[in-house]
């Protein structure tokens, strides 16, 4: 008899993962391309399950994240690439799903196709999913430097649902004439905003990100799919050495999401009664209790660079959901491009650096590998596998995209519970309503952030200030006159009195740079 506390035959669960992987260094290293890294992730889903039978004519969906190279505007794909991702990988595994879906871009975008297909198998609308996704960025890289190609281009047939990139709103003009375009320099400015309010100096804040980070290179270390499976120290995590380079303040190479990975994850979700029907043992299933999906203000409408509250109420309104408090976590995946993105939650929950419980499954973007997009697929893969060995835990997994600008929750648990639904409308809403700063062009305040690039002929610094009467400004040092950024690299630019100018190309350019002396370089 069906009582409240027993989930129905159309509860969403997770009945399989699988991940594929091949280190360049390998004796097996094959060159495989996006596509067959993505389907040899599908079988291993589909042999997960322990279905006793074939299940690839049960899909009827497959829904697929983007590599990098076609993430952007004018796509470059040294080696070409699939007009239809989703059906590229179906065809490897002989499924002829109904729909076709290609998701937008952004690292939130595996944890929130679970959120989306978890409704759509609640509702009656799918059947089986596939969610699938991959990256062979380091083997273009390899080949390519040993001058070699392949074609990795396909024709295939079949309707998608292109869902474009979704760039629109992550990033605006002011900060990209000065210098901030990519992750580096974005994530760079709010570490450092960060530092300013935990009133650390330079050496004292690297010593935090890498006391953060050291444990989770211990759980890559034991990581058969991670790309850089090497236990490290805090110090050597932090300490500036030539296999350490710093790439744009306060970012050492090692705390930096590591982009050449060839991985493929996937996840195969169905409903209750399907998994059942199908023979699924039930000690496969995990259940998603709670979710949320959120998108944050773009960087320069947001108070205080220091933060994403839009993230940590996405947590909030996840464990909400689930019916669950912090203190009922027993693991985490927290998305780990940059220390900041994980400095970010504990610090809006209340959280210590140190917590004993992990806040990883498989060692982080910097150590298992930063798999593009597709990341938190593999993340969810971890998830499961972790919540199977000890089905009365439960787990948070936070996925990010953008710059702190999506994020997509999931709770995950073996225990069965009947299927809350969830919407983050309201939610998004009320950060939308959010106020924002004022902004002006130039003029004369206090650093509120900065940067410093060190990946050029010279170092150019990055600055958003704060005039006296609240406004803010981006400004750059003068790309052709690196004295004053080389000065800063040497003295405190946090709180810093500063000058600056619009120059005739439209760049406001710094003409002064006075620090308090208070902070020690």
């Amino acid at each position: 008899m069906q009582t409240s506390s027993t989930p129905d035959d159309r509860t969403p669960v997770i009945i399989g993962v699988g991940e594929a992987s091949e280190r360049i260094d390998a004796a097996d290293y094959a060159a495989l391309s996006p596509a067959d890294l993505a389907a040899a992730a599908a079988r291993a889903a589909l042999a997960d399950t322990g279905a006793p039978g074939l299940l690839q004519d049960a899909i009827d969906v497959v829904a697929a994240i983007r590599q990098f190279e076609v993430s952007g505007p004018g796509f470059n794909a040294p080696f070409g690439c699939s007009n239809n991702f989703p059906r590229s990988v179906a065809q490897r595994i002989g499924a002829h799903p109904a729909r076709a879906v290609w998701e937008k871009v952004g690292g939130q975008g595996p944890q929130h196709l679970v959120n989306e297909f978890a409704h759509a198998i609640a509702a009656g609308e799918a059947g089986m999913v596939l969610l699938v996704g991959s990256e062979a960025i380091s083997t273009v890289r390899h080949l390519t430097g040993l001058g070699q190609t392949r074609d990795w281009s396909e024709t295939v047939e079949g309707d998608v649902e292109d869902r474009g990139l979704g760039l629109e709103g992550l990033l605006t003009a002011e900060l990209a004439r000065h210098g901030a375009r990519t992750p580096i320099h974005l994530y760079a400015l709010f570490e450092n905003a960060r530092r300013a309010r935990v009133g650390l100096d330079r050496a004292a804040y690297a010593r935090t990100m890498g006391a953060l980070f050291a444990p989770f290179t211990e759980v890559a270390a034991t990581n058969p799919h991670a790309m850089a499976p090497e236990r490290l120290s805090a110090s050597e995590i932090a300490e500036i050495t030539p296999r350490n380079r710093m790439v744009a303040d306060p970012f050492p190479r090692r705390v930096i999401a590591r982009d050449q990975a060839n991985q493929g994850a996937a996840v195969l979700l169905t409903s209750l009664g399907r998994a059942r029907a199908l023979g699924i043992p039930e000690d496969r299933y995990i259940y998603l209790h709670g979710g949320s999906d959120v998108a944050e203000r773009t960087p320069i409408q947001r108070q205080d660079l220091s933060r994403s509250p839009a993230t940590v109420l996405a947590c909030q309104a996840a464990l909400a959901t689930a019916g669950v408090e912090l203190a009922d976590i027993s693991v985490f995946d927290l998305y780990s491009c940059f220390p900041i993105a994980v400095f970010n939650v504990l610090d809006g929950l209340g959280l210590a650096p140190d917590d004993p419980r992990p806040l990883t499954v498989t060692g982080g973007l910097p150590f298992f590998g930063g798999a593009g997009n597709n990341y938190s697929m593999h993340a969810i893969a971890g998830m499961v596998r972790a919540l199977r060995r000890a089905p009365d835990q439960t787990g948070l997994l936070g996925a990010n995209g953008g710059f702190l600008s999506k994020y997509s929750v999931g709770i995950y648990s073996a225990r069965p519970r009947p299927w809350q639904g969830f919407s983050s409308a309201a939610l998004q809403q009320e950060i939308d309503s959010w106020p924002a700063p004022a902004l002006t062009d130039a003029g004369e305040g206090t650093v509120e952030t900065y940067t410093i690039d060190h990946g050029g002929a010279a170092p150019v610094a990055t600055l958003v200030v704060r005039t006296a009467d609240g406004h803010r400004f981006v400004a750059m040092s003068d790309p052709a006159d690196p004295a004053l950024a080389t000065r800063m690299m040497g003295e405190e630019p946090l709180g810093a009195h500063v000058r600056a100018a619009v120059n005739a190309q439209g760049r406001t350019i710094l003409s002064d740079f006075t620090p308090t002396g208070q902070g020690a370089a």
